[in-house]
């Protein structure tokens, strides 16, 4: 029993410490981007730079909620059209799964936990790119996403929103605050020190987990989260939502995966699952605002997430691509550990920067922006954590345009 009780409580401190550690990175990045990252949507209305500026302003703040949130709640101040703000949401998918790829690099120093982590990172980031050369065309063509979110807008719309409960961030949240203040917000310190925890929580937590994990304890998890494939995309849904953050969901898989405790095949489908439950928080968000423009992206969301896993995951052919690749990344980043950071640094922050510097996003909006907001308007920062004020939703009937989202401010 004492041996039972000891195993539990250290795991509890190497999970706290993994927690703290991606909470105070998450500070850290927004401390660094928070206002590029809503300089950067605000200014975009092109669809094409639209997706990289989700894939950036996601990368920077470490949390494609926080990005689909931001939008949401431009779109109902009405800084930013549906058509504009689609774009930046699937972008946002992309860039959301930067966390798990950067946690991938803590067993940088062990050859086959670094070769099973960065696959079992990259995986998401595949699926997610193969998601948006699917659908993004599809949906400049035919503006099917905008459409049927529209219709499921126009059912629920009326109905008041809910603060979500986010027990892991009221544990975790304060501490991270306590010593990013003890450090005068700095958020190259925040980041060093949320780095360093992460690290070596992952490493000693990964040594726990093969030791604990094994036998009657390893076979348990393969008879409930991950016995099947709808089980393990249902258990992506419920912790995505208790979290609010698909960043954590995907990057606990990561120890996992490394150590050989879960399969490749089996972190997908709950990758999938995180990508869905992660859609709440701007969809609970939109439904205090109480705005049917802000519904629909939010919805828009949602249905972008589930027809990329209709249409990648269900077809054996396409659902196989993105688990090679992953494998073939896996091996390349053994080969080349320059590579596995270059391709972190590339894909999800210069790519996108460059691309944004030659399109000129850093200037004024484009014509085909809608009137930006007042001066005294913020609704980004409004959103970037979920609501948590009732009298928010209660005052939406009343309010209009920008003063939804500075109703969630109050």
């Amino acid at each position: 029993m004492k041996g039972m009780l000891a195993r539990l409580l250290t795991l509890a401190v190497l999970l706290y410490g993994f927690f703290l550690g991606l909470e105070m990175m998450q500070l850290a990045f927004k401390l660094f981007g928070k206002g590029f990252a809503e300089a950067l949507i605000e200014t975009t209305s092109n669809p094409f730079v639209g997706l990289f500026v989700g894939v950036l302003a996601t990368s920077l703040v470490q949390s494609s909620s926080s990005t689909t949130s931001m939008t949401v709640a431009m779109v109902s101040a009405g800084a930013l059209t549906i058509e504009g703000a689609i774009p930046i949401i699937m972008g946002a998918n992309i860039g959301t799964s930067v966390t798990n790829t950067i946690v991938a690099l803590a067993h940088v120093n062990r050859t086959e936990e670094f070769r099973r982590a960065f696959a079992g990172a990259t995986v998401h980031d595949f699926f997610n790119w193969m998601a948006v050369l699917l659908l993004f065309p599809l949906e400049l063509a035919l503006g099917f996403l905008g459409r049927f979110s529209s219709w499921l807008a126009n059912l629920l719309e009326g109905a008041g929103g809910m603060p979500l409960l986010n027990p892991l961030r009221a544990v975790v949240r304060p501490v991270a605050d306590s010593i990013s203040d003890g450090m005068g917000h700095s958020p190259t310190l925040t980041l060093i020190l949320g780095v360093t925890l992460l690290f070596l929580a992952l490493r000693y937590l990964v040594v726990f987990l093969r030791k604990v994990l094994s036998g009657k304890a390893e076979a348990v998890l393969h008879r409930t989260l991950f016995r099947s494939v709808a089980a393990a995309i249902l258990a992506g849904i419920l912790m995505t939502v208790m979290v609010q953050s698909s960043s954590i969901t995907t990057s606990v898989l990561v120890p996992l995966i490394a150590a050989g405790v879960i399969t490749l095949e089996q972190a997908f489908p709950f990758t999938i699952g995180a990508n869905i439950g992660t859609t709440v928080t701007a969809l609970m968000a939109s439904l205090a605002l109480g705005s049917h423009t802000a519904l629909t992206v939010a919805f828009a969301h949602l249905m972008f997430n589930v027809s990329g896993a209709l249409l990648i995951y269900l077809p054996p052919p396409t659902r196989r691509i993105p688990l090679a690749l992953a494998r073939w990344m896996g091996d390349v980043a053994v080969r080349s550990r320059p590579l596995a950071v270059s391709y972190i640094l590339i894909v999800f922050f210069g790519i996108p920067l460059l691309l944004l510097l030659l399109s000129g996003s850093f200037g004024a909006p484009e014509e085909s922006l809608k009137p930006a907001l007042p001066a005294d308007a913020s609704p980004a920062s409004s959103l970037l954590e979920p609501p948590h004020s009732p009298e928010a939703g209660a005052q939406r009937g009343s309010l209009g345009g920008g003063d939804h989202a500075r109703a969630l401010v109050r």
